[in-house]
């Protein structure tokens, strides 16, 4: 596996990143019905090609498999394909945004508890919670920071 950071987003790598997102979405965000997942989708080909710092996890096919985003020091997104859940690939990302980008804030839904505990388990605690996500939804979000 290799992290690399983007320094040109295609539409190819786009297509890519959606199919990491839906796989992770479908497996962890629960709560979501398939016709709110493909409702949200449309909006991540913008929210991928707007973050500040774009990293990639690749296998050895050099296919991404994971990736996460970044703006100044808060994780914007991060998402590891289904079938490479739980084999540390989130934490070896998250500790690349630490120690490159100084990550010390992210936002989680409240209702994705498995998301919420890998973070609380790098060291992030919450510290502000709202009743809505940045679109207005009736996701609630959690904000954590580490200390």
């Amino acid at each position: 596996m290799k992290i690399q950071e983007v320094t040109e987003i295609s539409s190819e790598l786009i297509k890519s990143l959606l199919a990491v997102w839906e796989s992770s979405v479908k497996a962890t965000h629960l709560f979501l019905t398939n016709d709110e997942i493909q409702a949200i989708k449309t909006d991540i080909p913008e929210a991928i090609s707007n973050v500040q710092h774009l990293i990639l996890m690749t296998n050895e096919s050099n296919r991404p498999i994971g990736f996460m985003g970044i703006d100044a020091q808060m994780l914007e997104m991060l998402f590891i394909s289904n079938e490479y859940r739980g084999k540390g690939l989130g934490k070896q990302l998250l500790e690349y945004g630490i120690q490159k980008y100084s990550v010390n804030k992210l936002g989680v839904n409240e209702q994705n508890p498995l998301a919420k505990g890998f973070y609380e388990h790098m060291g992030f605690r919450v510290y502000k919670r709202t009743e809505l996500d940045e679109q207005g939804n009736h996701f609630p979000i959690l904000y954590m920071e580490k200390r």
